[in-house]
């Protein structure tokens, strides 16, 4: 049997940098109703804000946030997703975008704070993120509970309106494809590698 739409929880994933604030962003304008804390500021990264809830980063001792959850749209990194309990049924968005994009738009947010940030190379950071998303990949494949739909942060920007539709139709067609289509704004796709 097929839980009620108020039963899901919708979980927005990927690596850090690879466009889940959009997607958060997208959610909220089609209507869906997100679990967030507004903790994190928005600023020159992300002027339009992160759109976290910070006790999800407690998920492997807690994972009690999840009460709030049914319904509504959640943040998780691609690394916790693990934690989550096979007591309910999740719809995963899983952003992918270019490793390297990915590996630059991090550095450059650690610059700009002053940051240093991990001295690895980037071609061993990016064979790390690279084994990370294999792996949960896998993980997800093998777990019937959740429903998982991968979306590309090129494609997103590229194309809002078919990702849109996408999206809507992944998430049970009740969410107004075109207002998350217009919330995509394509200069914010600043660390960008040729094709």
């Amino acid at each position: 049997m097929q839980p009620a739409t108020n039963d899901w929880v919708t979980i927005v994933s990927g690596l850090p940098r690879s466009g889940t604030s959009l997607m958060m962003q997208m959610l909220q304008a089609g209507g869906m109703e997100l679990l967030t804390d507004k903790l994190r500021a928005a600023d020159q990264h992300n002027p339009r804000g992160y759109f976290e809830y910070e006790a999800v980063k407690r998920s492997g001792t807690d994972v009690s946030w999840l009460g709030q959850a049914g319904g509504r749209a959640v943040k998780v990194i691609h690394l916790l997703l693990r934690h989550l309990p096979a007591d309910r049924q999740y719809r995963v968005i899983f952003m992918q975008r270019d490793v390297q994009e990915v590996i630059a738009s991090q550095r450059a947010m650690l610059k700009a704070s002053g940051r240093s940030g991990a001295q690895i190379p980037d071609d061993k950071l990016a064979a790390v993120f690279e084994q990370q998303l294999s792996e949960v990949r896998r993980w997800l494949a093998e777990r019937p509970l959740f429903q998982v739909l991968y979306l590309n942060y090129r494609d997103v920007l590229s194309d809002p309106s078919a990702a849109a539709q996408t999206l809507a139709l992944f998430l049970g067609g009740t969410l107004d494809a075109s207002a998350m289509a217009g919330v995509v704004d394509r200069t914010l796709y600043r660390q960008r590698r040729a094709l």
